[in-house]
């Protein structure tokens, strides 16, 4: 049998929560060589593969020309998931002066064309600069740990970018992807983005194919999906929230359950305002930063003032049509707000603003129809 070839390197082996881990350096050329950057995007059924952001070239090519600038300093180390490589431990008496916490011997990594052995968690823009530059034969430190299961890669993905200007959205769409314990406020935000996934994948939801991601965009996008995690976690944070109601003393949080609220209102707010659903949010501010946000802050009034937590549209349709007539979407004034349809913006201001005008309008309506 032909053997494989391999990047064999001096390493260092120790453990973590019992998973291998092993720091070492290789030729900065090698690492592309045996590990492939898994880009976030969809598959065709719709589930979400790999987790790396879009590569950024201006940071590369800045790192390129830095490592092309001769004798330098590269102490940063890529952070690599690995699979089937094998470590021979040296052989040997252990020095009783030294720390026990790892052992010395030969690590040696697959290379399979087309097939690699390895994936980059953190570093991409490191590599693809080191494959670029002529500092290529650079000795890089890495750190890998033994997996092959995407949803750890994502997990560590994360952690280490949590600290880092790493795009809140990018997290939020990978989140319900990992199974892991994760620290207090990243798990805070799980419950978001899982029922944000749900909305805009799920065909009976009024936001299918509507919401913007990360991952992709259809052609139908047009609701960012910030606005709708945001609006959600407003909704669970606030003991009042339609969504807090479905949240246990212990908190479980019962998803279907908010689920089915969620697709209850908006589909109601879809149906009473069909001239203005699924529209650029130039052409509609329902569809904008500022209408999602008021209507969401309305959906906690209406939904928990009428006891309707486990979602009934037509209840909510018949209450929401009452205030057509005094709404402007896409053309006319807002005469209680002195302004303009289009004027409002996307700000805690004007947020704030039509979100205490809706609450206050849906009040008075109802009181005028129950008299």
């Amino acid at each position: 049998m032909k053997a494989i070839p391999c990047v064999n390197v001096h390493a260092i082996r120790t453990r973590q929560g019992g998973t291998e881990v092993f720091a070492f350096f290789v030729p900065g050329s090698r690492i592309l060589e045996m590990a492939e950057i898994a880009r976030i995007k969809q598959s065709t059924d719709s589930q979400i593969e790999g987790f790396q952001r879009p590569e950024i070239r201006a940071h590369v090519k800045a790192i390129a020309e830095y490592l092309a600038g001769g004798d330098v300093l590269f102490p940063n180390a890529v952070i690599l998931a690995i699979a089937g490589a094998k470590f021979n431990q040296k052989r040997g008496t252990k020095n009783e002066t030294v720390d026990d916490a790892g052992d010395a011997g030969v690590l040696s990594i697959p290379v399979r064309p087309g097939r690699k052995s390895a994936w980059i968690v953190d570093g991409q823009q490191r590599a693809l600069a080191l494959a670029e530059s002529g500092g290529s034969n650079l000795p890089v430190p890495v750190i890998a740990f033994v997996s092959s299961d995407i949803a750890v890669h994502r997990e560590q993905f994360i952690l280490v970018n949590k600290a880092r200007p790493l795009d809140k959205r990018l997290i939020d769409e990978l989140l319900p992807t990992v199974g892991a314990v994760l620290p207090r406020d990243l798990s805070a935000r799980r419950v978001p983005s899982i029922l944000c996934a749900a909305l805009a994948d799920t065909p009976n939801s009024p936001f299918y194919q509507l919401v913007k991601r990360p991952s992709h965009s259809s052609p139908l996008a047009v609701v960012t999906d910030s606005t709708l995690t945001n609006l959600m976690r407003r909704s669970l944070q606030d003991p009042r929230g339609a969504l807090a109601a479905h949240v246990d003393t212990d908190g479980t949080a019962d998803t279907d359950a908010m689920y089915r609220l969620l697709v209850s209102f908006w589909s109601a707010v879809r149906d009473a305002f069909p001239g203005a659903w699924g529209l650029p949010p130039d052409r509609s501010r329902l569809m904008h930063a500022a209408g999602i946000t008021a209507m969401g802050v309305l959906m906690d009034q209406i939904m928990t003032r009428y006891g309707n937590l486990s979602g009934d549209p037509s209840a909510v349709r018949s209450v929401l049509t009452r205030l057509a007539p005094y709404c402007r979407w896409t053309e006319g004034r807002w005469e209680a707000l002195n302004r303009d349809w289009n004027d409002l913006q996307s700000t805690p201001k004007d947020q704030r603003l039509l979100s205490n005008y809706l609450i206050q309008l849906e009040r008075d309506v109802s009181r005028a129809s129950a008299a």
